[in-house]
This record gives structure tokens, sequence and C-alpha cells, in this order.
């Protein structure tokens, strides 16, 4: 059931891509701004309460429904609420559109809008960077993006399917990551979250992606070139084990033979724009136009070859 839940919502999301503003993240958006407008006091017991109820929550109602309808409708009733979930959470033209936009100004040479659209989506100030920089940053915005709508969610919802819990998995990661951003940032009132929430949405945060940034490091070896993939994996891991998303640039850049990392852009959140801009760049080439295609290749043959492998599994389990 994971497998073709997971192959009819990829293919769904790439023919009818949902709008930024549809009902279910503005939805989600608000619940998440209710919880700590409601729930936070400043106290860590209090934080971790916020945090569950914002998070496991909403998770523990899908689980719910999961099972009624396995139970009450059939299986394959539940199998169409896990697509719709899926459709949901996981996906690529969340974010590809950003991607394909910078790339078509760079091919036509307008090297402003490149800068205005990379400005625009990750809500940085980019100066006048050279061209080499702006890909550089599209392609390291673009790999995470990839792992946190796809990889990271692809790997919850098909580890926690086979305890039979559906697709609380993927809603958990998703949740996971959308509060800790929400909560890192100034709400439109200008209130924030308290520092201690803030702290415990990014602990829960970095566990919760802990073993899908390294699945999603380990799946960019395995289709690029390996032994440097995993060579820049080990390198980086032995200055900055906590680094996830660092992980994931590192084995990227290793697979397909690219400098990554360096000086971050200026971002809103300014702790985080100072750890990245301490990171050191990684061995390779210097970003091109080239390597947008490389990326993609990259990413796609990724998708595959865990489809593959979940395919695999699922026959397994069928004749078993």
């Amino acid at each position: 059931m994971s497998f073709f839940a997971i192959l009819l919502a990829l293919v769904l999301e790439q023919a009818r891509p949902l709008k930024a503003d549809n009902v279910v993240f503005s939805t989600v958006n608000r619940w998440i701004l209710w919880t700590v407008r409601t729930l936070d006091a400043g106290a860590r017991s209090q934080a971790w309460i916020t945090w569950g109820v914002t998070v496991i929550g909403p998770a523990l109602l899908v689980m719910l429904v999961h099972w009624v309808l396995t139970w009450g409708l059939g299986w394959w009733v539940a199998v169409l609420w896990n697509i719709a979930l899926l459709y949901a959470t996981l996906g690529f033209r969340q974010f590809s559109h950003h991607f394909t936009g910078i790339r078509e100004a760079l091919d036509g040479g307008d090297e402003d809008k490149a800068r205005e659209l990379l400005a625009q989506w990750q809500q940085v100030q980019v100066g006048q960077i050279p061209r080499s920089e702006i890909v550089r940053h599209v392609i390291e915005y673009s790999v995470i993006a990839a792992h946190r709508h796809v990889f990271g969610v692809f790997f919850w919802y098909a580890a926690l399917s086979i305890f039979g819990l559906g697709p609380v998995g993927a809603v958990i990661y998703r949740l996971t990551e959308l509060a800790q951003r929400r909560w890192q940032e100034p709400a439109a009132d200008g209130s924030w979250a308290s520092e201690v929430l803030r702290s415990v949405s990014l602990r829960a945060w970095r566990a919760m992606d802990w073993l899908p940034s390294r699945m999603t490091a380990l799946g960019f070896a395995i289709v690029g070139s390996f032994e440097d993939a995993m060579d820049g994996w080990r390198n980086h891991a032995q200055s900055f084990p906590d680094d996830n998303d660092g992980v994931i640039l590192a084995a990227t850049a290793g697979a397909i033979n690219i400098r990554l990392g360096g000086a971050a852009l200026a971002t809103s959140n300014e702790d985080e724009s100072n750890e990245q801009g301490d990171s050191s760049s990684t061995p390779g080439r210097i970003a091109s136009l080239a390597h947008f295609a490389q990326v993609v290749g990259l990413v796609w043959r990724t998708v595959i070859l865990w489809l593959l492998l979940l395919a695999l599994l699922t026959m397994a389990n069928l004749v078993g």
C-alpha cells in the first residue's frame, strides 16, 4: 500500500500541484499560530506540551481516521486517505517553481531577475552576488527543499507504515518542520514564540530529521559519485556532527563534483545566518548552469531508487 500511495501521490502532485494559498496549508498555519498564542507560557515543560499539541495532536487524529477507514470501509478507502495526505505533504511542485523561474532567468541572461526571484523565495538580501553564487545558493536551497518536501516525508511515511500507522509519519515530519520554521520567525502581529519554545522546536526538528537526512545523503551517494560523496559526508560530519542539512549538501557536492557551502545570504534569522556563514566550502567545481541539470537528475534518480526499494519490500511482503 505504501508504494502505490507514494507513487500515485507523486504523479497527482506533478499533474495538479497544490496552490500556495490552498486551504490545507492555510489551516495548518493558523493551527500553528493558535497553539503558540494559546499555550506558550515560556516554561520548558509548557513548551513541550505546546509542541506535542501542535504536532502529535493532528497526527493522532490522522492515525485514528486511518484505522477507522481501514476497519470500517476497507483498505482501499484507507489508501485513498493516505494518497490525499501524501498529496498535501509530499511533492516537488511545492517549491520547484522557484527553481524553474531562477533557472529560466539565468538561461536568458537576466541575472537581476534571478537575484530578485532568489530574494523573494528565501526572504533574503542578495545584493549583487555574482552568477556562480546565484547558482550555488539556488542548488543548496533546492536540494534541502527536495529533502524536506520529498525524501524526509517519504522516509517517515514508509517507516511508520510498516507498523500499521499509515500516514502519521508524514504528518509528524511535516508539522515538526513547519512548526520550528514558523516559530523561528515573528508572527504577522510582530509577536514571537518564547525562546524556550523556539529551542524545543528546533531540538525536536533536528532529532526528527537526523536519520532521514542521512538516508537522503546515502541515496545521493549511490546514484552519484559514491566515493566522493561519502568522503565529503565524512569530512563534514567530523567538523559538524549535528548539522543535518550540511550532511546532505556535503554528499550532494561530492556526488556531482560541485563546490557548495561558504558565505550564507543575509537571512532574517541572524543565528542561522551566522552558523551557515562560518561553514567552509566543499571541494569541487565552481557552480554553473550545467549543474542545474545534474542536480535535477541526481534528485530524480534518488526518487526512483527509493521507489524501487519500496516496491521490492512490498513484493517481498506480499510473497511472504
